[in-house]
């Protein structure tokens, strides 16, 4: 017999990119409000996944990518800027370590 393959819920306990947290407790974490989370979502920066009824789901990497630029906004960037910035940062960060390995 083949060895089951089918991801057990535990498992799902270390993916960042499960969506486990609701925008309740995604924005109690943030300290921020769920309207701040439907922003980012308007800007494109995270899309949460819905369940079933339609509710949005967070993962941690979304809330990690949240948490940079809700600083940025709490220096007095403006929302639109501070996701912009995110969204750079990001394409910088992945454009070095493509150079990193092409030496």
């Amino acid at each position: 017999m083949a060895p089951e393959t089918t991801p057990k819920p535990a498992d799902s306990l270390d993916d960042d990119d499960y969506p486990a947290y609701t925008m309740g407790r995604a924005a109690a974490m943030l300290d921020t409000t769920p309207a701040f989370l439907r922003a980012l979502g308007e800007a494109r920066l995270i899309t949460p996944l819905r369940s079933e009824g339609g509710h949005r789901r967070y993962s941690r990497y979304q809330l990690r990518i949240a948490a940079r630029v809700r600083a940025l906004v709490d220096q007095g960037t403006p929302i639109e800027a501070a996701c912009r910035i995110v969204i750079l940062e990001d394409q910088l960060a992945e454009a070095q370590k493509i150079n990193e390995q092409r030496r």
